[in-house]
């Protein structure tokens, strides 16, 4: 996946360290983490609402600004120490505090939710001041405060209700991705490969977990036929929004990163991997919630809900790569806005027939979007 630029030295829990490969430690952090997609993906199931997508967005848009915080901060301090791998764990229990807390997060699991978000902040905070790097130590030190006045915004976020807890949920979110306009982001150094890699795992295994939230979300009940061929189906638009991305984005994303200048580099990744992939994996979590339901009743019309859920997901995903490529300069823009595009209209193909048809009508719209840009 990245070329390796140095010799591996061997750890105490047997993953490779290089200058640039990510480690097992950080992929066991990443599956953990992928729990929060699947728990998302479920909220919004449960509520394809205009109010389900809503909580969905601001949970997801503090909880992904801290995951991301994460990728810079072992792209920065690499998980060789003893100390900074504990500490990591500690993180990772925070997550998974945050993650069983998603479903309840605007009702009795507020608290929950807000507590372990400030574990994880605390500990991304207190591990990043280890780093020796001085550029990355005045960048952490402008941005450690404004993501614990976060972190403190979700925990009061716990103990009110109604509108409070939305305005609170709000400010967190705004502030979180504000925060780069008043810090040092460009202080942060980035090492191309690793921070590549890392989030095309996180994307992947996203991918991989809407495909099983979709066989959890039909539980014990009876697999006629038409049933497993929607599924089948799905797993096919899984494998398109894989292909998508994972068909040399990776490769030109690296090489735009690494020829940029140092301050420049930052900037990039935050933009490509932090605002974009924002919108990139929110758009599998609707797609997953639009499986989900479809799946269960695949043998009538969907709602609008199941429709828009299928289509906007696959819109947003697209639109995100669009942008992807834009922010990297990295490659051709139009067969992927014209997926976006063309994904709204399978809205009444689910609506008027079923949602096999509608996607059905998604998979031959991502396939033709891939030839036609791998032949351009």
């Amino acid at each position: 996946m990245v070329q390796e630029v140095m010799q591996p030295t061997q750890t105490t829990d047997g993953a490779a360290v290089s200058g640039e490969h990510v480690t097992a430690l950080e992929l066991f952090f990443d599956l953990v983490f992928v729990f929060t997609i699947t728990q998302l993906t479920s909220l919004l199931a449960k509520d394809p609402s205009l109010t389900g997508f809503l909580q969905m967005l601001l949970i997801f848009g503090n909880v992904w600004w801290m995951y991301g915080g994460y990728a810079w901060l072992t792209n920065a301090v690499p998980p060789r120490e003893l100390g900074v791998r504990l500490l990591l764990l500690v993180g990772m229990g925070g997550f998974l505090v945050v993650a069983l807390a998603i479903p309840t997060a605007f009702g009795a699991g507020g608290l929950a939710f807000g507590l372990g978000y400030l574990v994880v902040t605390l500990v991304h905070t207190g591990v990043f001041l280890r780093t020796s790097q001085q550029s990355v130590l005045k960048a952490m030190t402008g941005l450690g405060p404004f993501n614990l006045v976060t972190a403190g915004l979700l925990v009061v976020a716990g103990l009110t209700n109604g509108n409070a807890r939305w305005l609170l949920f709000g400010a967190g979110f705004v502030l979180h991705w504000l925060t780069p306009l008043f810090t040092r982001t460009g202080g942060f150094r980035i090492r191309s490969g690793h921070f590549v890699e890392r989030h095309g795992l996180i994307l992947l295994i996203a991918i991989g977990e809407s495909v099983v939230a979709v066989g959890i979300g039909l539980g014990t009940i009876a697999l006629p036929a038409g049933r497993i061929a929607t599924a089948l189906l799905g797993l096919a638009l899984a494998a398109g929004l894989w292909w998508l991305y994972f068909n040399g984005e990776e490769e030109r994303a690296e090489q735009a990163l690494d020829g940029a200048a140092f301050e420049r580099r930052a900037w990039m990744s935050l933009n490509a991997f932090g605002y974009v992939f924002l919108l990139v994996l929110g758009g599998i979590v609707l797609v997953a919630a639009g499986m989900k339901l479809a799946v269960v009743s695949y043998n009538e019309p969907s709602t609008l809900g199941t429709a828009v859920l299928l289509a906007a997901g696959v819109a947003a995903y697209a639109i995100g790569l669009v942008l992807f490529r834009l922010v990297l300069d990295s490659g051709r823009l139009v067969f992927r806005l014209l997926i976006a595009i063309l994904a709204l209209p399978t809205i009444w193909l689910g609506v008027g027939i079923a949602p096999a048809a509608q996607v059905s009508a998604l998979v031959l719209i991502i396939i033709a979007g891939i030839a036609a840009d791998s032949r351009s």
